[in-house]
């Protein structure tokens, strides 16, 4: 196990060296003028001789090779550098909504992995069963389904038809204070519409895995030497059919964090997704530099997550093979 993530570690280095690189490039390209994107207004009056003075001292008027090596070796030092569409610094940006996206995340994925799971071993029991077609059927709709369309749609039909929770936001319109029963009621709908949106993997793969379980011979004959149906499926059952599942938790990060930035700009949560749309509009090339480097660390992150447990659930894995 230690020599399998050493080597994620390593590896990691040169990939991570890469996006950032490319960042920069594509954002060199970009018709986006990040000097017009940082003086606003003020720049549709402003002299050229100004607006030269802007971009030397924005450092955008350097080749963008040279911009990304100051970036690098400054943030190998713990320098993220100036993001220059919010006006403070990068590393006080991502660590003001960096726990916000955490939470929407892990609550989602909760949702996701449990609900699928449980909805997944119920079909497979009962394999063409009215629940099995229902819940298939279901699956396949939210799998096709836009999250910023289930976003609008739960906003509709459960803030403004029924009233019963909050459209957006982190805290009441006339609370100046943060509590953890505002947070949570703000949480419901934003983290239920990013959960479903990531329901319907889970949902097959579990139903999949845990139905050609139950025709194996080990289950089989669990089930002839009299065990409870239960502890079959349990017990036997669940266990292997919900390996290849664990696999699928490393792949969806970043179908999770395409989804969480539509659904937190759609609900007005204030984690990254702001920040990083701003990054992109505006060519903040610290900013956005930064904020790839975290999204690509979540996902090598999770890809290695999903080989550990893969490896832990099943001994004849070889970690160090």
């Amino acid at each position: 196990m230690g020599r399998m993530t050493g080597r994620r570690i390593l590896s990691a280095g040169p990939v991570l060296l890469a996006v950032t690189f490319g960042v920069f490039a594509v954002a060199a390209a970009s018709p986006f003028d990040p000097v017009k994107a940082y003086a606003g207004t003020a720049g549709l009056t402003a002299s050229q001789a100004d607006l030269d003075q802007l971009r030397a001292n924005l450092g955008v008027d350097q080749p963008f090779v040279e911009r990304w090596w100051d970036w690098l070796t400054s943030a190998l030092t713990g320098d993220l550098g100036d993001s220059s569409v919010l006006r403070q610094p990068v590393g006080d940006v991502i660590a003001e909504r960096i726990g916000w996206s955490a939470l929407l995340a892990t609550a989602a994925f909760a949702i996701a992995i449990l609900l699928g799971t449980a909805l997944g071993v119920l079909a497979a029991r009962r394999r063409g069963g009215w629940l099995d077609r229902c819940a298939s059927s279901a699956a396949y709709t939210l799998e096709a389904a836009p999250a910023f369309w289930l976003g609008l749609l739960a906003i509709w039909f459960f803030a403004l038809e029924l009233g019963a929770l909050p459209a957006g936001g982190l805290t009441d319109t006339a609370s100046d204070t943060v509590t953890p029963g505002q947070v949570i009621s703000h949480l419901v709908l934003p983290a239920g519409v990013l959960g479903l949106s990531q329901l319907p993997w889970f949902f097959l793969y579990v139903r999949q895995g845990v139905g050609d379980a139950l025709d194996e011979d080990p289950v089989r004959g669990a089930r002839a030497r009299g065990l409870a149906e239960r502890t079959v499926l349990t017990g036997h059952a669940l266990r292997s059919g919900m390996l290849p599942m664990l696999t699928l938790i490393g792949s969806r990060v970043p179908e999770l964090i395409t989804g969480a930035l539509l659904v937190e700009t759609v609900f007005s949560w204030p984690g990254i997704a702001a920040a990083t749309v701003q990054a992109a509009t505006s060519v903040d090339f610290p900013l956005l530099a930064a904020l790839t480097v975290l999204a690509t660390a979540a996902v090598l992150l999770g890809n290695l997550l999903s080989d550990l447990l893969y490896g832990l659930a099943d001994p004849r894995v070889g970690f160090d093979g």
